[in-house]
């Protein structure tokens, strides 16, 4: 394997992406992207006079490659733009001397990447949209599926699984706007020679090439884009993973057993163990929250690729030959399942309200603690009391609203009706509606 096909350290490549992102990181593309910017170099410098129209003319015409002939040249050169010059002049002939005109090697590689990266990010930017669509449909159709909400993995208070999706829907738009900055970071390409003087090399070449490419020049630059844009845009694809993470988790929580208040779809067929029959598990879940460490991983790399030796070195360069392709690829997989295991998620509403209903009243216990201040009686004396009514339940598995009914220090501020006002589940999902409104908008 060449650490330049760096799509092929994945060798279910299809299985992990849809086939218009495995196209943009195969090798294929990556030289046709190299040759397009050598091509418009040449251009440029017709424009100014250094290389004659016929000549231009002719590269247009002819300038071609073959990645088996590339690929024989650089076991002897060690060098790929080397190799893929050398076979593009086989192509081109004696106006090839043209090509490459004052250019550096890293001209072409970060120039071209650029291109590459733009072009993964209008994927994955058009996958999170996708994913924003199924987040909302679940969302809108459970606005008012009651649930309990839990904090530290215990029952808290009502709440309702479409708030749980709105939530994931308003991240998942923070994470379009983070990878449309990121897509504007990374698009910068550079056309400045050996270590950015331009020495040799117009800058209006530069400008042609990246107008043309859909870029912009970079302001500054070494002999290298600098790598804290490509720092940025991993560590953003890191976020939205760190989400679809969270989104995977939660889901995983839901199908235990002991809770079953959603599941993933289990299609026909489909087996949960080679040893138990009966087991149906979150597959998807586990994998997207095993891939994301991957991604996050990766980010790391790119943050150590920031620090080179002056204008530049190459430790960064065969790392991000893995990195950059690897973690595109994963995240446009990995928003695809996700966006699947949503749209088919399996709701249980009658789990949930049986679950709600667990803990014989418990939850409703800050509205009593709320109605005795009311009545002014000093906070940590309510709590007091109404803490140990909610623990006696807990322990003696009673229930909490009877125990308080009997209580005479409760009873002294509340009557029985206050009490069982106290434990209607429609007070905590009163602003609901007003939360879909801040969210999707007010119909």
């Amino acid at each position: 394997m060449k650490v330049y096909d760096s799509y092929q350290a994945f060798n279910m490549i299809e299985r992990y992406s849809r086939p218009e992102m495995a196209k943009i990181w195969s090798q294929e593309n990556k030289l046709k992207k190299w040759l397009f910017v050598e091509v418009l170099a040449c251009v440029a410098l017709e424009k100014l006079g250094e290389i004659p129209k016929s000549a231009v003319n002719n590269i247009k015409k002819k300038a071609d490659f073959d990645i088996n002939r590339i690929n024989l040249i650089e076991e002897k050169t060690r060098h790929d733009i080397i190799a893929f010059l050398t076979n593009v002049a086989e192509y081109v002939g004696e106006d090839s001397r043209y090509i490459h005109l004052g250019l550096t090697s890293s001209d072409i590689l970060d120039t071209g990447l650029a291109i590459q990266l733009k072009e993964a990010s209008d994927i994955l930017l058009n996958d999170l949209n996708h994913l924003a669509k199924a987040i909302k449909e679940k969302a809108l159709k459970h606005k008012n599926t009651i649930m309990i909400g839990r904090s530290h993995g215990v029952h808290a208070e009502p709440v309702t699984f479409g708030l749980k999706m709105a939530l994931w829907y308003e991240e998942v738009k923070r994470n379009i706007i983070r990878m449309k900055r990121a897509k504007d970071v990374i698009s910068y390409g550079k056309i400045s020679g050996a270590v950015g003087t331009y020495a040799n090399i117009d800058p209006s070449v530069e400008e042609y090439v990246c107008k043309k490419s859909g870029l912009t020049p970079a302001p500054v630059s070494s002999q290298i884009i600098q790598r804290d844009r490509h720092a940025e845009y991993l560590s953003t694809l890191a976020v939205i993973a760190g989400s679809l993470e969270k989104f995977a988790l939660e889901i995983r929580h839901l199908q235990r057993t002991e809770v079953m208040e959603a599941e993933e779809q289990f299609a026909a067929g489909q087996k949960g163990s080679s040893a138990m029959p009966h087991k149906k598990n979150p597959v998807t879940a586990e994998q997207i929250c095993g891939l994301t460490r991957i991604i996050r991983s990766n980010s790391l790399a790119a943050h150590e690729n920031i620090a080179l030796w002056h204008e530049r070195d190459i430790s960064h360069s065969s790392v991000e030959r893995v990195i950059l392709p690897d973690s595109t690829i994963l995240l446009n997989y990995m928003l695809n399942k996700v966006r699947t295991l949503i749209k088919n998620l399996v709701v249980y509403p009658e789990n949930m309200k049986k679950n709600l209903d667990k803990t014989q009243g418990l939850i409703f216990s800050q509205r009593i603690l709320l109605e005795l201040a009311k009545r002014g009686i000093s906070r940590e004396l309510a709590y007091n009391i109404v803490q140990k009514n909610a623990m006696r339940a807990k322990k003696n598995g009673k229930n909490f609203k009877n125990l308080l009914t009997k209580d005479k220090d409760i009873k002294k501020y509340l009557t029985t009706k206050d009490i069982n006002s106290a434990f209607n589940v429609k007070y905590h999902l009163k602003h609901v509606d007003t939360i879909f409104g801040r969210v999707f908008g007010k119909k």
